[in-house]
């Protein structure tokens, strides 16, 4: 076994689980990644059996810690990183979810949102949460099983409702049933959290008629919450340190620190995030289509970010995999996307389960267009390399008159491992990406808040001389070529918003 000490990082993704061990010197010395998988009970629904994720994160821990060469008796403490805006609700007698996990992704709430901002609201919840009405974010599923699970409304009836977000769900569990808690980050994107005063906002659990004993107490992004429950973890009391929401933990561990700092991460979907610093009070309304958002500065404390986030970017090439079979795997469809030079006049507007930032039509669903005799598989992965990029630059359209001009993208993520993705990337939003060569920075940024927080590294100094290997990727088209890549793909994109 190694002397080592290792902090723990859980990654409780979309479509997977994955666990880092790392040393002090940021050095992975094990990895664990598990799949999740998703049901789809009616168009535009998606769900995950809550009891399942957290059936997966203990052996998933041991999986990486017998890579490390480890044990329990090794690790310093756990951090958590997690899919934002899915819920579940459990029972706080018998610690039994009560429903499927409602994921990010689910639109069945989309008729609720529309009621709602039939009704006025929209402006006040801006105002307070710097979001916006979406199926997206927590509240309305939230409401959506307190109306719709009979068992959900018995137990908050009876005062025995827990609701929380996936970090909840699985801190709770790792505690032994004992903690109950979120983190300023994930609560930020629930549409009841007001991102100025820090706290549930009173007015908004009304509005949504949420119980605000269901939910949990909400923390720092960079603190020591309490400890595990013994009888889960090897004997000892591990501490529980760091918490965040996956893209503002993807921000951390990019070291996306000061104001403008930007970073785009690619994975089920694709998120640009600016950071706006310590007051962003006046921004919060003020980049229509994009989200004012709480994230964390360099010790770890409450920041704001700008973000935009494109529902379906690596879930359009996992379609072109899965539903068409055109190919096995990342790696094959980023070669079947090598061997053309474009996509031969294909188009693809990945809105398989809506439109997300800057247009936000939950209505919206997917196109192909250009299809022809000549149409080949190659020409559709390439496309859907393509829609990343385009869909990227909305937001990088939406986010530049509030943080200025953006010369330089700190880009991450699995599928941001594509060699043809990242030129594409470069030659369409016309800026410099730095390329993270580690798939893992979204962990990682949840170990650097854990670590930090627990003492296992000094100082936010100490993270940022941490080795941190990438590369970059330049703009290789000029002025011109984007310009008409563009107009094409605004008229396309036009059209389908305007027949949605």
């Amino acid at each position: 076994m190694t002397a080592r000490p290792l902090i723990i990082a859980i990654d409780h993704g979309t479509t997977g689980l994955k666990i880092l061990a790392l040393d002090r010197a940021g050095v992975l010395r094990g990895r664990a990644v598990t799949p999740v998988t998703l049901s789809h009970p009616a168009p535009g629904w998606v769900e995950a059996d809550a009891w399942t994720l957290w059936a997966l994160t203990l052996p998933a821990i041991e999986t990486a810690l017998a890579q490390a060469r480890a044990g329990w008796e090794d690790v310093h403490a756990i951090a958590i990183t997690n899919q934002r805006e899915s819920v579940v609700a459990w029972d706080d007698d018998t610690g039994e979810p009560l429903a499927p996990a409602i994921i990010w992704q689910c639109r069945r709430t989309a008729a609720q949102c529309e009621t709602l901002r039939k009704a006025g609201v929209e402006p006040l919840i801006r105002a307070r949460t710097g979001l916006l009405l979406d199926p997206y974010f927590s509240a309305t599923k939230y409401q959506w099983l307190l109306e719709n699970v009979t068992a959900v409304s018995d137990r908050a009836k009876a005062g025995k409702l827990r609701f929380g977000t996936i970090d909840s769900w699985i801190l709770w569990r790792l505690s032994g049933k004992r903690l109950h808690i979120s983190d300023l980050t994930n609560a930020s994107r629930t549409l009841l959290f007001d991102i100025h005063r820090r706290q549930w906002d009173e007015e908004l659990l009304a509005l949504f008629n949420v119980p605000a004993s269901a939910l949990a107490q909400v923390t720092s992004s960079c603190a020591v919450y309490g400890a595990t429950d013994p009888a889960l973890t090897g004997g000892r009391a591990i501490p529980l340190a760091g918490n965040a929401g996956d893209q503002q933990a993807g921000l951390y561990g990019q070291r996306a620190w000061t104001r403008g700092a930007t970073k785009l991460t690619i994975g089920t979907g694709a998120f640009l995030l600016a950071n706006l610093g310590s007051d962003a009070q006046a921004e919060a309304t003020s980049a229509p289509g994009l989200l004012t958002t709480l994230a964390c500065n360099a010790a770890g404390e409450a920041a704001y970010a700008l973000e935009g986030g494109v529902f379906c970017a690596g879930a359009a090439l996992n379609w072109l995999g899965d539903a068409l079979g055109l190919f096995a795997d990342a790696t094959q469809a980023d070669r079947l996307a090598a061997s053309v030079p474009d996509s031969g006049g294909v188009t693809m507007i990945p809105a398989f389960t809506g439109l997300g930032a800057p247009h936000w039509r939950p209505e919206a669903r997917g196109q192909l267009l250009g299809l022809s005799l000549r149409t080949t598989p190659a020409h559709l992965a390439r496309a859907a390399f393509d829609a990343i990029a385009l869909r990227a630059h909305d937001n990088l359209r939406a986010l530049t008159p509030t943080v200025g001009p953006v010369a330089e993208i700190h880009l991450d993520g699995g599928v941001s491992q594509s060699p043809v993705l990242r030129q594409t990337l470069a030659d369409i939003l016309g800026v410099r990406l730095l390329c993270s060569d580690d798939p893992d920075v979204t962990a990682r940024g949840a170990a650097y808040l854990g670590g930090l927080a627990s003492g296992f590294w000094s100082s936010s100094a100490a993270i940022a001389d941490l080795p941190h290997p990438a590369h970059e990727a330049l703009p290789q088209r000029d002025a011109a070529w984007r310009a008409e890549r563009l107009a094409h793909w605004d008229a396309a994109q036009g059209a389908l918003l305007e027949s949605s």
